[in-house]
């Protein structure tokens, strides 16, 4: 994977920004999967942790045997048909990518999110899973998602606002100037809103590889427009954006700071 160290993000620093006070927070990590999960404080107990920790275990192991027996899913950048045995998880993801017109592992992130999440919602009120920018929100209460995109003039400038009616969602991100994860486009950041998780983030990826410079932002917005679970997306390129659906965007001058999410 082409890890890129730009203004700490393979460090993850941002996460010190992106905390509720609402919210206790912790870390599940296993290899490369990083997750910071955020409970609600009166919902919170210490052995949360264990219980994230062993189905991301479980996930994970399931999809590396499926890995280790068809390569290719790991690879592709397009999306590939299932051998027989295939676990849920590797459903999820390719179901994604069906869906956005790339590989499954685009949806990596968002799919383990979103297991991640339901798995706790038997034992918590309000719940944030992110996954390397890609994000489950299921809450009770409106929250703020600060946009970061690399150096365009937008980052922590805005945020999505997100009510409790939409919840559970999906709310991933993807960039081409920003992050770890493969880009074939050059975006700061597109941010969608969907449900499932995974789809809203292979459609991200598909939409960040669209765009190359301003004038393909329009474009890579009425890319989206058939999608059925995609609600909403916001794109942005150096210092102009677009955006359509079911996207409210708010300036963080005006947000409290136990509102924001991330």
């Amino acid at each position: 994977m082409n890890m890129k160290k730009k203004n700490g993000y393979v460090n993850r620093d941002y996460r010190i920004l992106h905390q509720a006070g609402d919210m206790e927070y912790f870390n599940v990590k296993i290899k490369d999967s990083d997750l910071a999960i955020g409970i609600d404080c009166k919902s919170y107990k210490d052995d949360l942790q264990s219980i994230c920790y062993r189905e991301l275990a479980r996930i994970r192991g399931e999809l590396e045997d499926y890995i280790a027996f068809h390569p290719e899913f790991k690879a592709s950048f397009v999306p590939l048909k299932l051998r027989p045995g295939a676990p849920e998880i590797a459903s999820s993801m390719s179901r994604a990518a069906s869906s956005a017109g790339v590989g499954p592992m685009a949806a990596v992130a968002g799919a383990f999110a979103q297991v991640i999440g339901e798995k706790l919602k038997s034992h918590a009120n309000e719940i944030i899973v992110e996954n390397g920018g890609d994000i489950y929100l299921d809450s009770s209460r409106r929250r703020i998602i600060a946009v970061f995109a690399g150096k365009s003039k937008f980052t922590y400038k805005i945020g999505i606002n997100v009510s409790p009616q939409e919840c559970p969602l999906g709310i991933c991100t993807s960039s081409g100037t920003v992050g770890h994860s493969i880009s074939l486009g050059k975006a700061d950041a597109v941010v969608v809103k969907g449900m499932p998780v995974a789809v809203a983030d292979a459609v991200a990826t598909r939409v960040g590889n669209m765009i190359k410079t301003e004038n393909d932002l329009l474009k890579a917005i009425d890319f989206v427009k058939n999608i059925q679970q995609v609600r909403g997306i916001l794109a942005i390129k150096n210092d102009k954006m677009a955006a359509w659906g079911e996207i409210e965007i708010v300036p963080l001058t005006e947000v409290n700071n136990d509102e924001s999410s991330r």
